[in-house]
This record gives structure tokens, C-alpha cells and sequence, in this order.
């Protein structure tokens, strides 16, 4: 299928999701870029919006509902990454399930039309742009950064993401 690169590529932003909340502690979830400045999205605000945005641009411009509240029972770190990986996993085979016909078709977006790929591009970067506000607040946290499109500054000049893949990663929340 000619759109089968976008999901690749939400599929690769899945892992990077979680990878970059797992490096937040329970007690970071308050953490803001500047402590007086509401402005500026608690870690747990950021969760909070990825959660419910991706299931509003879902239902709205792909017709996926997966049936469930976009925010896990218990708000915490582990919480979030579950239902976050769990639903865009649903989310991510209902899409693979869709013909090119798909993808061309244009709706709505915030009242414009577009088509789905293009969509899918926007939430794409949509993620990427909150994921490196998060990026950020680990800085600023003192935590490590680990890797999600290459070296960073923690890795030197080597690609090391914080768990090999996403099993381990959420075998490690159980510990």
C-alpha cells in the first residue's frame, strides 16, 4: 500500500511516546518548565493532552473510537504509558485495516479539507512537538535523555534508547 510509510512511522512514534515518559518519575508528573508559570504544561498535563488529543483527532478525522475513555483509571506514570500503548495499538490496527481510497479522502481538519495522509502527517508532528517539550522538563529534571532520532547529548555519539522495545519497557513497570 502506498500509505503503509505513515504507519511505520506512527508506529515508530508509539515507541518513542513511551520511551520518553518512562524516563519521569511519579513525582515529576507536577514538574512545569517554570514553577509559577501555569502556561507552560505539568508533565502530567502533557500525558493528559497526548492521551485525549490523539483520541479526538482519531474519531474525528479517521472514524476510529476504540471504544474506551482516553485516560487511564489511575493518573500516574504506569497508568499512562499502559493505556497510551494499549490504545494507540487499537488505534494503529484499525488504520492498517484501511485501502488507499483511505487515506486520499479528504475531510474536515479544523474545518479545512485535507486528506487523511496529510493528517496523519500533522498528528505525527503534533506528537513530535509535545515529546520535545517533554524532552525538555527531563533536561531540566536532571533525568537522562535517551535517544529517539539519534545521539543525544547522554548517548555521545551512540543511538541508546532506554529499553531494547516497548515488552521490556512495560515489563519494567511491573518491577
Amino acid at each position: 500500500m502506498r500509505y503503509s510509510f505513515l504507519l511505520q512511522t506512527y508506529n515508530t512514534e508509539r515507541l518513542k511516546v513511551i520511551g520518553v515518559w518512562s524516563s519521569f518519575r511519579d513525582a515529576d508528573l507536577a514538574a512545569r518548565p517554570h514553577p509559577t508559570d501555569t502556561r507552560g504544561r505539568s508533565v502530567l498535563e502533557q500525558m493528559i493532552h497526548q492521551c485525549v488529543s490523539e483520541d479526538h483527532w482519531f474519531k474525528n478525522f479517521f472514524g476510529v473510537d476504540i471504544g474506551r475513555p482516553p485516560l487511564p483509571e489511575a493518573q500516574n506514570r504506569q497508568g499512562f504509558i499502559r493505556r497510551y500503548w494499549e490504545d494507540s495499538e487499537r488505534r494503529l490496527d484499525a488504520l492498517q485495516a484501511q485501502d488507499e481510497t483511505f487515506w486520499e479522502q479528504e475531510v474536515g481538519f479544523f474545518e479545512v479539507p485535507r486528506s487523511r495522509a496529510w493528517i496523519l502527517v500533522r498528528r505525527v508532528a503534533h506528537t513530535a512537538h509535545h515529546r520535545g517539550q517533554q524532552m525538555a522538563m527531563l533536561r531540566m529534571l536532571n533525568r537522562e535523555v535517551h535517544s529517539t532520532y539519534g545521539p543525544t547529548a547522554d548517548t555521545g555519539d551512540k543511538v541508546v534508547y532506554a529499553y531494547p522495545d516497548a515488552e521490556t519497557l512495560l515489563e519494567k513497570l511491573e518491577a
